[in-house]
């Protein structure tokens, strides 16, 4: 980010022209130095042009402050909709999930309308690893914010004369920097603006980045316009040699331009802890050149404002951590099939959580200022209180954890029924381990958990790809252990998982039967159909395990096609109705390669192969007196197809638009960071 600016402001542009004479060249003699100086101060002179500048500085925050008020107001809607249809479970009126009056029926008509629009997403190219395409809906709303600002760059700014591409330059350099208080905004995990909207923080980080690419964009138009009109007249050495905000806005310019690359995806997920340290040493650099680069003291609150803002963040997750580990938790470590990793901690200061909530879990035993974002698998009421995490090993951290974790035995055991203090049952994880060793736990948080109430639907469907489970487990747990107490809107409940190996359904066997069990308690239909393929796009981007030999199908008698190059048996194509027999799945194998298995007849259906998502949710649809709700967290192919699904069968079926179907939400988890 460039400058030239000596005078008051240095930033300002897009002026009133009907004050002075344009500037011009005319009687300037630019051999003679002096003429040349005194004609470099008239053309830096932004006094006819702050006012404007300041004027769409602010109307950018007018807009700003607009759109989060109706995100806000929507949030508060979609709230009183989830509470009111609570209320009506509970008094037992008919069909609590349906639109009751005309307004809400007209809302549904329109959210239907948004949702088929927002929710589609499409995958590249394998060999595209580096870029993912966001949303349809993301991708409008960050092309939304772009056209704002490109429209406040332009508004009202065709400055005539030689100050033309000074005011351009100067313009973008106003809106530079009245963008960091949002940048700051969009980044804190304490977030002003997840509050009040009901979007968490880490998906407002999304924004963020985007916001900062924006900034970049808007501070290269403001060095551009300035050295192209700086270079009309030959001024580019003379404003170089005698301008202090030159080099310090070369500076800024530099380290802002670092901080977008080194956020790339993968840059940032080559190693997480490293980016984060860089991440904030540079923006402090930042912070310096900037505030050296602009002159005049107004421009400085909107450095000032994100400054604070960051303070903020930081001494209040300081103080939550503090109060979370003045008692340090402990940590036991056993291994799972799949070389995953089971922590289980008891902390007497955490301990309430919203299902789907997750940590930045520190064991300093396996590295020290580390911490790293865990989902809880528990809920509040499960496990005896305990957090529950599970890790799929890959490198560093992970790796170290499963190393130093006992045998899978333990962790196969039955979960234990205990009675708590209060006369509740209630499931204690630790009862079930033997004594094994114990790390310290440091926890930051819990954050997260942004979506809505999937008690408060008609039907709930549940989708995970292999450690996915931990998002969708805890609202599943969440939704039989409420169902105990109160009538519920939700009448059906489904969940798919898939899985590379059956011997990972061990992870959550026992939560899964518990489930079951009180769910049919409290009539709420409820299916478990879990799948079994090596598909690395529909199960994760793990190695493939060619121990893990999937076992043939309960229940349907479905199989797949399957291909020896990605291991014994790795199905990779869509389910398709087969006999066992035709099933190369269902092939004997000598019981060596056989992994254990744990007994899920009871309660799920396992099939091998891919799901045909479309047809799913479709069934599920069918079936619906109300809103549907969906769950999805996997690896980027099965959320992108999911969307998609959900948004093609919503358009089909013609939801809320005179065909009596009913709505359905999405709400999308994803790996990575």
């Amino acid at each position: 980010m460039d400058s030239s600016m000596p005078m008051p402001m240095g930033m300002g542009s897009g002026g009133d022209s009907s004050g002075a004479s344009p500037l011009t060249t005319a009687g300037v003699d630019f051999t003679n130095s002096t003429d040349a100086m005194d004609f470099l101060g008239e053309l830096l002179d932004d006094s006819e042009l702050q006012p404007m500048d300041i004027a769409m500085s602010r109307a950018f925050w007018y807009g700003i402050v607009i759109v989060i008020g109706i995100a806000t107001m929507i949030n508060i809607y979609y709230i009183t909709i989830s509470k009111s249809r609570l209320r009506a479970a509970a008094a037992k009126r008919p069909f609590p999930a349906s639109p009751a009056n005309m307004f809400t029926k007209a809302m549904a008509t329109v959210t239907a309308i948004v949702r088929e629009t927002a929710y589609p997403q499409y995958v590249l190219p394998s060999t595209s690893w580096f870029l993912k395409l966001p949303p349809i809906g993301h991708a409008l709303l960050l092309l939304t914010y772009l056209g704002f600002v490109m429209g406040l760059e332009y508004y009202h700014n065709f400055i005539p004369g030689a100050q033309h591409y000074e005011a351009l330059g100067l313009r973008a350099a106003w809106l530079t920097v009245a963008q960091l208080p949002l940048l700051i905004l969009l980044a804190g995990k304490n977030n002003l603006i997840g509050h009040i909207t009901g979007v968490s923080y880490e998906r407002l980080n999304v924004l963020h980045r985007w916001v900062g690419r924006v900034i970049w964009l808007t501070a290269t138009l403001h060095w551009g316009y300035q050295q192209y009109g700086w270079s009309q007249f030959g001024l580019n050495s003379m404003e170089k040699a005698t301008d202090v905000c030159y080099p310090t806005g070369v500076a800024a310019w530099t380290i802002l331009t670092w901080m977008n690359v080194s956020s790339v995806a993968p840059l940032r997920n080559w190693h997480y802890e490293f980016f984060v340290v860089q991440h904030i040493l540079t923006f402090m650099g930042f912070v310096v050149a900037i505030m050296i680069h602009i002159p005049v003291t107004y421009a400085r609150i909107y450095v000032y404002i994100p400054i604070g803002l960051y303070l903020f963040d930081r001494l209040l997750r300081s103080l939550r951590f503090m109060y979370n580990n003045s008692r340090l938790g402990r940590a036991t470590i056993t291994s799972l099939p799949g070389n995953v990793s089971k922590i289980t901690i008891r902390s007497s200061r955490l301990t309430n959580w919203r299902a789907g909530e997750h940590v930045f879990l520190s064991l300093p035993r396996f590295g020290v200022f580390q911490s790293h974002p865990a989902t809880i698998l528990s809920t509040p009421t499960s496990h005896g209180g305990d957090l529950i995490f599970i890790f799929k090993a890959h490198k560093g951290f992970t790796s170290r954890v499963l190393k130093s974790a006992t045998s899978s035995a333990a962790s196969l055991l039955p979960i234990k029924t205990e009675t708590s203090a209060y006369g509740s049952n209630v499931d204690s994880a630790e009862s079930a381990i033997p004594q094994e060793a114990k790390y310290v736990a440091l926890i930051s948080g819990p954050y997260g958990s942004s979506h809505s109430d999937f008690a408060a639907f008609s039907s709930t469907v549940l989708i995970a790809g292999s450690t996915g489970i931990t998002f969708t487990l805890p609202i599943l747990l969440n939704i039989a252990e409420r169902a105990q107490n109160c009538v519920l809107p939700v009448s059906h409940v489904k969940l798919v998982w898939i899985v590379k190996s059956s011997a990972w359904t061990s992870w959550v066997a026992e939560e899964l039967r518990s489930a079951s069990k009180k769910l049919g308690k409290a009539r709420i239909t409820y299916n478990v159909d879990i799948f079994v393929t090596c598909d690395e796009k529909m199960a994760g981007s793990d190695p493939i395990d060619t121990s893990a030999i999937p076992f043939s199908a309960t229940g349907k008698s479905e199989g797949c096609q399957c291909t020896n190059t990605e291991g014994p048996c790795c199905c990779t194509a869509d389910i398709t109705a087969v006999s066992p027999a035709e099933s190369c799945c269902n092939k004997d194998t000598t019981d060596s390669l056989r992994p254990p298995r744990p007994n899920v007849a009871d309660f799920a259906t396992v099939q091998s192969g891919r799901p045909t998502i479309e047809n799913l949710i479709w069934d599920v649809l069918d079936a619906a007196e109300g809103e549907t709700g969906i769950a999805v967290c996997g690896p980027h192919a099965l959320n992108a197809r999911c969307r998609r699904a959900v948004s093609g069968i919503s358009d089909a079926r013609g939801v809320h638009k005179g065909t009596g179907a009913q709505g359905v939400y999405l709400h999308v988890e994803g790996f990575g960071w």
